[in-house]
This record gives C-alpha cells, structure tokens and sequence, in this order.
C-alpha cells in the first residue's frame, strides 16, 4: 500500500479524502468490484480526479465496467499508445485494451453513453488481440471489429437509428487456440461468460434505459449459452450464428426471458460437428435446428462460416433488423 501513501500527496489531484478512497479502492479492488460499486467510487472522484487515474493507470481504468465510457477510452488510447498498438483509427472508442492472455479487446461503435439499444458482437475460436482489426488468418471479414462495424453500419441505413444504437466488439475472453479439445469443451466459455455478464452489467449501470442485444458467432455462442440464465431482463434478444451448440439440448433450458435467434449457413462447416455433449466434450443441440426452439435467422446467401455479417448477406439485414427493434417489441418471432 506504500504506492497509494506516496500518491495521495499535497500535491497529488486526489486532494479530499473521498477522493484518495476512492482512487484507492478502484486501484486494489477494481478487477473484483461489482459494476454498480465502480460507477459509484467513478461519481465520487472530481472530473480531474477520474482523468488522472485513467492517465496514471490505464490498464485498471480501461478495465473497469461500470465506469463511464468515455473515461475508459480516454484510459485504453493511453495504454495502446504505451503499448505502441495499432493505427490511430483503431485507438477510438475502445472500451477494453489488454496483452493479458491472447489479448482483451472491445470497440464501439456509436455512442454508448446515449443508445437505446447496444449490440454486443461476441467472436470465437481463434480470435486474438493480435487479428482483432486484421481478421484471423490476415482475412479482413474476420475481423471481429469489422464486422461489428458492418452491423452498425447495417442498422444505420435502415432509418433513422444512428444516434440510437451502439454495437461493441467485445473480445472479453481467451478464445480456443483452433480446432482442438478447447473447441469441443465448454471451460473457456463458462469463465467468457462470467466477463461477458460483468460486461453486460457494466452496460447496465452505466446507460440502464438502454436493450441489449448479444450476437454469438460460433464458440461465441457457447459463451452466451453459458451467460443465458444471470443475464438481466435488459437483454432482450441473444442471435447466434454458426453455431454449435449453446450447451443445452432447447432453448428453454437457456432460462433467459431472452429472445433466441438462430441461423445456419447450408454450406457451414459446422453442420459436420454432432449436436450432442457427452462425458464434457460437445454443446448439445445445434440452435439452428428446429427441435432446438429458437426463432430462425435468415441464412439462405451466406455462403460459408465466416460471412454471416459481411455486406449484402440476408444474414446481416436481419441481424440488423433485430438490433434495430430489438426495444420496441417483445414479439416471439418476426
């Protein structure tokens, strides 16, 4: 604690006792604080306070749920310059910014502070820090950023929903290597989605008039089948894509009051994966199969695993669709 005694000086920012409480509870505990607590020690810290602390640590800052927006991009462009990361371009809106593992990253798109509705784009296998804007493989419709951009810019073309919608790439977990025992298994995306629910609680706090939309490619829709049952009622529709499985045999043992959406792509790789779990390994039924129970995602002109979202596809209008509505009806399936 010697490092907290020697900062909170005369002449340190964080001149008031709440002030040093604050700072120092966010900066031992923040990691471990529920998003609701954070958004309180945030409030209590003056404007010159909050950027401070997000200047001089920016990895805690940045890391923060429950923290505005705008102070955790100010954190995370100052960690990517630290880290001399990327293009300029790629510095905006970053909501996350960690090398830990293969990397944590989530870019917005839109404001977050103002949405109605936010989409959080959830990737799979494979997906690193390092292919987050190149796409994995180098393939730039990989690129769990650009396709998070292509929905925003999809539901911004159907009317006038640009100052109402934000979509993330949220890269908030350590996705299997590739095709192997990870793939099969579900243990990275129980521990995705104890992050993805902290994001979503983040969300929560931070804008709580705000929908909220999960959209699960492939091993991402394992880590929202694992998050399904302690999502808030706020979430209202979860649309998976390529999947293989959400780890439970029908939507219903989902336990989310939750929308489900599926689609599968005819000439998907994943149709060759069983739709059963077994002694661990497996994700149980394939969303996109009609005993499943989920509505039905139109897939028919996507032409393989990776372009559900690409520009032009029946895939992304609807997804788009979705997002686009997602607040203003409760309705089964349309």
């Amino acid at each position: 604690m010697e490092y907290l005694r020697n900062e909170c000086t005369a002449d340190s920012p964080f001149s008031s006792i709440s002030g040093r409480a604050a700072r120092a509870r966010l900066l031992v505990e923040g990691s471990r604080l529920e998003p609701e607590t954070v958004r309180h020690l945030v409030a209590t810290l003056r404007p010159s306070e909050s950027r401070a602390l997000a200047l001089e640590h920016p990895t805690v800052v940045g890391a923060l749920d429950g923290a505005p927006p705008e102070l955790r991009y100010l954190a995370n462009r100052r960690a990517m310059r630290l880290a001399r990361c990327g293009d300029q371009h790629s510095r905006e809106g970053v909501l996350l910014f960690s090398a830990r593992g293969g990397g944590r990253v989530a870019q917005v798109f839109g404001d977050l502070a103002t949405a109605e509705r936010v989409a959080v784009l959830c990737p799979g296998a494979g997906n690193r820090g390092s292919n987050f804007w190149t796409g994995l493989g180098g393939l730039r419709h990989r690129s769990p950023a650009l396709q998070a951009a292509q929905v925003y810019d999809a539901v911004c073309a159907g009317g006038p929903e640009a100052a109402r919608v934000a979509v993330i790439a949220w890269l908030g977990y350590d996705t299997p290597a590739g095709l192997g025992v990870d793939v099969a298994r579900a243990v990275l995306a129980r521990a995705g989605a104890v992050a993805l629910r902290r994001l979503v609680a983040g969300l929560v706090v931070t804008n709580p008039g705000a929908t909220i939309v999960l959209l699960g490619h492939s091993y991402g829709s394992v880590v929202i089948g694992a998050a399904a049952s302690h999502l808030p009622r706020q979430v209202t529709d979860l649309v998976v894509f390529g999947s293989p499985g959400m780890g439970v045999r029908n939507a219903g043992e989902l336990r989310t009051s939750a929308r489900v959406w599926a689609g599968q792509a005819r000439r998907d790789w994943v149709r060759w994966v069983p739709g059963r779990r077994l002694l661990g390994v497996g994700h149980g039924t394939k969303p996109a199969h009609p005993a499943f129970g989920a509505c039905a995602l139109s897939t028919a002109d996507v032409p393989d695993h990776d372009h559900y979202l690409s520009p032009g596809t029946d895939a992304l209008a609807h997804v788009a669709r979705i997002v686009g509505w997602a607040a203003r009806t409760r309705s089964r399936c349309a």
